[in-house]
């Protein structure tokens, strides 16, 4: 009987690490979890790199062929313009302009 009530109190204590381990290790379920969310979130950001690569190749490609484009890239991003033009260039920032309700709330 006393034998008995050792073996059930070893198996009672195995079965107790075991869960622990199963759920709070460095390999438990948690550490799991973690891991697959890393893991998806790492894949997300692969995808988005190679539509990004994608689409610079792209680019590249109707930048070296195409002149109407290369003429396109050049005026917007470069401010050329041909001759007897006027090229007019307003700020993207107009935040607290005066008469702004930010502006004037701030004062």
């Amino acid at each position: 009987m006393h034998g008995r009530i050792v073996i059930v109190a070893l198996l009672l204590f195995i079965n107790l690490f075991l869960l622990f381990r199963l759920i709070w290790s460095d390999q438990g379920v948690f550490a799991y979890l973690e891991l697959k969310s890393r893991y998806e979130l790492l894949q997300g950001r692969i995808e988005a790199v190679d539509r990004r690569s994608l689409d610079l190749s792209q680019e590249i490609r109707r930048l070296k062929s195409d002149p109407t484009y290369q003429e396109k890239v050049i005026r917007e991003r470069m401010n050329f313009v041909k001759r007897d033009e006027i090229l007019y260039i307003f700020p993207d920032d107009t935040a607290n302009q005066p008469g702004d309700a930010v502006h004037e709330q701030e004062n």
